[in-house]
């Protein structure tokens, strides 16, 4: 968030977010807020006009949702606004599954297979050694034969559309449609509409950076949620990623794991 005054950061904090002041405390004393990049702990910590404020709400003590688990992945259902990876600043996904799995032995790691956007709730699959990651990562389009996702836009939509756009990234990492760059292909069925806004069922033919968010503001019907892409400010980004079906590279079976949205 943008400080609109100049201020003490845990004053600011109570007035602008919907933590009382007891989690503020905490989230202070745990490093989970930084201004403008760096973390700070001192609930007196002088703002000024413009700075930004990040709230990371998560630390290592927190559970995750393991959806499955054997020895050579693990599936876990990811929260809205946490990152895949960490930034250096920030908790993330991979390290909270990274501390479940040295609970059993210390030695144990895990590897990034795929990642979803920071502000998009669901299935994340990791790999537990680096030849199981090789084997993933390099045929992962053969390997994740269905993605889906659903989400809540703002506005009106067709019953059912395919959308094809090329996607580029700027150096402000805000992607947008071109007239060249990567192909993106969006699939939607339209679930049910209410208050001017539409419940899709989305299944990804490519997986882009941003691709559902841009397509979709491109499509005139923005996530509800999505800031960045032309929508309003609302609790959390309404994307989900509830089902992610695989063929097992290794035993060549077919696998079907499924997450419910919050929203």
């Amino acid at each position: 968030m943008k400080v609109s005054k100049e201020q003490e950061l845990l004053n600011y904090l109570i007035e602008n977010t919907d933590f009382n002041r007891k989690k503020l405390k905490t989230l202070l004393k745990e490093g989970s807020i930084s201004v403008n990049g760096k973390i700070i702990t001192k609930y007196n910590y002088l703002l000024k006009k413009d700075d930004l404020i990040n709230i990371n709400k998560y630390n290592k003590s927190d559970k995750i949702t393991i959806i499955y688990e054997d020895k050579d992945i693990i599936v876990v259902d990811k929260p809205a606004n946490l990152l895949t990876i960490s930034d250096g600043k920030n908790i993330s996904l991979y390290e909270l599954v990274s501390e479940y799995v040295k609970k059993n032995n210390k030695n144990n790691k895990i590897f990034i297979v795929h990642r979803l956007d920071r502000e998009t709730s669901g299935i994340v699959l990791f790999a537990k050694n680096p030849k199981i990651k090789k084997i993933y990562q390099d045929n992962w389009n053969d390997i994740a034969i269905l993605r889906k996702y659903v989400a809540i836009v703002v506005g009106q939509t067709k019953e059912h559309e395919v959308l094809k756009n090329y996607l580029k990234e700027n150096a402000n990492h805000f992607v947008y449609v071109s007239n060249n760059g990567s192909l993106a292909i969006t699939e939607y069925q339209k679930i049910s509409t209410h208050n001017g806004h539409t419940r899709l069922d989305i299944n990804i033919k490519t997986g882009r950076k941003n691709q559902i968010r841009v397509q979709l503001s491109h499509n005139k019907t923005p996530i509800l949620g999505d800031l960045k892409y032309g929508s309003y400010k609302y609790h959390r980004l309404c994307l989900h990623a509830y089902q992610l079906v695989i063929i097992n590279p290794i035993t060549h079976k077919e696998m079907i794991f499924n997450s419910n949205p919050d929203f």
